[in-house]
């Protein structure tokens, strides 16, 4: 399989080279140039299958022969046999035709260890073949930072340099990141929000021209397309439970950068029957406001209870874009040039076929802790607040009450202390294996929110 950029200004890449990559040199996001379809006779063989198997299954087309299959199977069975529920990725049912997939039993308690465990053993693997050191630079807005931190910290080949908005994330999801220890690890504080974040990684990745002699840097934020690709697994694996293929299912998808809604409409268009994919923004709703009124354009920054969710860009839309605008990568590139400076709006029919492919709600605080608390009333489970975004936005976008309705449940919500003890619930613990989380000691910089300020910091760090 080949990968294009969506911005069409680079030659096909492999599987390796985009995983070694991230953003591509033209400024854009790979994606597969033709996609796979896996067949009605295919899925359904797939039934009882444990989770490494059924990742296996489906991240082979989009890999081939680049790995080989025996040295994948040890990745992805080394990457989950760290996560603490033999389902991996259960599936909870809070009513009929109402379930939760619990996507936070791996060692950092969010989604993000689903591929960020994978990736770190992928770069480990190609990293050791070919000899090479790489710089990995991320942003995060919570969760990414120490899930990649987990993932990649115990390579020999690697620097990891991990971006989060100074004072803008939970003190769980700080003390997650810069409580880690290791000479190759650094966190920065960005007296900035999680946009300027993502901004500084983005150009630093354009002009990489401060590294050491032969190093590249490497992206663990969700513009590298195995982030994506490992997530595609858990859609299949919750339908799969509920009587795919010959049953449809819908989703609810908590979404900041847009990458874990991504894979689900990847999943729909490899041939799972999706019924309907529910766009679930907090206050900042960049994205509902174009699924729900074609008016695309950034607000003021809202600090909510679900800060993972604050994000005014959201990176991986463009991947979906590049194919509402029929690939046609110059018409996307013009549209991606003017966000930001005006309002923008496309044809009624592009809008029409994306309102067809997503639903959305925007939910704010106040909503997400009533969700919380009556969640907790009616079934004892306790939600963190991105999840709970994910079940009032399903409850208010739901279209057919008979197909069964799954939320992602991205975090724990130990994560979220403020969030619960508001929503008049008493502060949950943290799993045993973080129990110690507030004894140990904090490592980390805070740099000004100033691109040479982090490039510096970077290239004065990073080991030749």
């Amino acid at each position: 399989m080949k990968y294009i950029s969506t911005r069409g200004g680079c030659s096909p890449q492999s599987f390796e080279q985009v995983l070694l990559t991230g953003l591509a040199p033209d400024g854009g996001l790979y994606v597969p140039a033709e996609l796979p379809r896996f067949s009605e006779q295919e899925i359904p063989s797939w039934q009882g299958l444990s989770y490494p198997d059924l990742v296996l299954k489906v991240i082979a087309p989009f890999i081939g022969d680049e790995v080989p299959a025996d040295a994948l199977r040890k990745i992805v069975e080394e990457s989950y046999a760290e996560f603490d529920h033999p389902d991996v990725a259960p599936l909870t049912k809070l009513a009929e035709n109402d379930y939760m997939l619990e996507l936070y039993h791996g060692p950092t308690l969010a989604f993000k260890d689903f591929a960020l465990q994978v990736l770190g053993r992928l770069l480990d693997y190609v990293l050791i073949k070919n000899d090479q050191r790489v710089v990995i630079l991320g942003a995060t807005s919570g969760d990414t930072g120490s899930a990649a931190l987990e993932g990649c910290r115990h390579s020999e080949q690697v620097d990891i340099f991990i971006l989060h908005p100074h004072q803008r994330v939970s003190e769980v999801q700080r003390r997650q990141m810069t409580t880690v220890v290791g000479d190759n690890v650094f966190n920065l504080a960005v007296e900035g929000n999680f946009d300027d974040c993502q901004s500084i990684v983005k150009t630093a990745f354009a002009d990489q021209s401060f590294l050491p002699d032969q190093t590249q840097l490497v992206a663990v934020n969700s513009i590298n397309w195995a982030r994506i690709l490992m997530q595609i697994v858990y859609y299949f694996s919750a339908a799969l439970k509920l009587g795919a293929p010959e049953k449809a299912v819908s989703f609810s998808v908590p979404t900041g950068n847009f990458g874990d809604i991504y894979a689900g409409y990847l999943a729909k268009r490899l041939g799972l029957p999706i019924k309907q994919l529910v766009v679930a923004t907090n206050s900042n709703d960049i994205l509902h406001r174009f699924i729900n009124g074609n008016e695309y354009s950034t607000t003021d920054l809202h600090h909510t209870f679900s800060p993972s969710m604050d994000i005014l860009v959201s990176s991986n839309f463009e991947r979906y874009l590049f194919d509402l605008f029929d690939r046609d990568a110059e018409k996307l590139s013009d549209f991606m040039s003017k966000l930001g400076k005006e309002s923008l709006h496309i044809s009624d029919e592009k809008w029409r076929q994306m309102r067809e492919c997503f639903a959305s709600a925007s939910v704010d605080d106040a909503l997400t802790c009533e969700t919380i608390a009556s969640v907790f009333a009616d079934t004892g489970k306790l939600i963190d607040p991105h999840t709970a975004v994910g079940i009032r936005a399903a409850r208010d976008c739901n279209a057919d009450a008979s197909v069964p309705m799954v939320t992602l449940s991205t975090a724990h919500p130990a994560k979220f202390s403020d969030a619960i003890m508001k929503a008049g619930l008493d502060a949950p613990e943290l799993p045993p294996h973080l129990a110690d989380l507030f004894e140990k000691e904090e490592h980390y910089s805070i740099v000004p929110n100033d691109l040479t300020a982090v490039t510096d910091f970077v290239k004065e760090r990073s080991h030749n």
